[in-house]
């Protein structure tokens, strides 16, 4: 099921326009197809991963042509194996060539998205620690990117600049302090999440005077994050920043943060390899 953020409304267009993008005034190499013939084809999971973006994929044919049937064998959210059945689709020729492009390019790099969060959220199982997204998304996909998380098992940070408050350096340096930024802020809502991104220990112990609902810990090392949970001592709630890798994420979780955010989920991406191909008939 879509998150109530991604509405119905939202998926249609991120289809339109990749489509439109794609097909502009026409399919030119689809013509060499009878318009009349009929097709049957699979797309197939070439390589172990995560799988999300079937309402992308529905869509896009829904969109272009109603009447091919897509019959899936997996679910947003299931592992997959190499050369594992996504789906079997049946319809025009002409119309399957056209839209296998835009669907896959969905399909790929929404599991991708999915598949490195699900390797984050494995890393530090048992740790107790929530593995959350940032804004670091492919532009025209975020509230898309953001459901990828999801299925890969991990969890939103703010959606945008319009959900939630997080006071980083810039801010601080324009308000004069951690203390006087975290002011200003409470004036303009009491309602949304108040964070505030702190890069030494003294900055830290100013933000917990402060009480912000949760202070991100920008670029510290193990040691100094061990220090810092050690001082809030449960005050408020801890997220870890910058430098995130798979090889080091179990380690700052193991420090007792209660969030650790991950730009590599949604920035550095690689597709899942995917493809579609026709199958004879029967």
């Amino acid at each position: 099921m879509l998150p109530p953020y991604l509405k119905q409304t939202e998926l249609r267009r991120q289809v339109r326009n990749a489509l439109e993008e794609d097909i502009g005034d026409g399919d030119l190499t689809a013509r060499l197809i009878d318009a009349g013939e009929a097709a049957q084809a699979e797309i197939i999971c070439r390589e172990p991963a995560v799988l999300c973006g079937q309402a992308w994929v529905d869509e896009a044919f829904r969109q272009f042509d109603d009447t091919v049937e897509i019959t899936w064998h997996a679910v947003d959210g299931e592992s997959l194996h190499s050369n594992q059945l996504l789906c079997s689709l049946g319809g025009p020729a002409r119309s399957l060539l056209t839209v296998e492009r835009t669907a896959l390019n969905f399909l790929q790099t929404l599991s991708g998205t999915a598949t490195q969060t699900r390797r984050y959220v494995e890393a530090v199982a048992g740790t107790g620690v929530k593995i959350l997204d940032t804004r670091k998304t492919l532009p025209g996909l975020r509230l898309a990117q953001k459901y990828a998380v999801r299925c890969g098992g991990g969890h939103n940070h703010r959606i945008g600049l319009f959900d939630a408050i997080l006071i980083k350096e810039n801010h601080i340096l324009a308000a004069g302090s951690v203390s006087e930024a975290v002011r200003q802020a409470r004036k303009l809502s009491h309602e949304v999440l108040l964070e505030v991104e702190v890069e030494t220990l003294h900055e830290l112990r100013e933000a917990l005077a402060a009480g912000v609902d949760r202070i991100l810990l920008d670029n510290m090392d193990t040691p100094t994050l061990r220090e810092a949970v050690s001082i809030a001592n449960g005050r408020t709630e801890l997220e870890a920043s910058g430098g995130i890798t798979l090889e080091n994420v179990r380690n700052v979780a193991e420090t007792g943060v209660d969030y650790i955010s991950v730009g590599e989920l949604t920035k550095n991406l690689q597709a899942v390899d995917l493809s579609m191909r026709f199958v004879a008939a029967g």
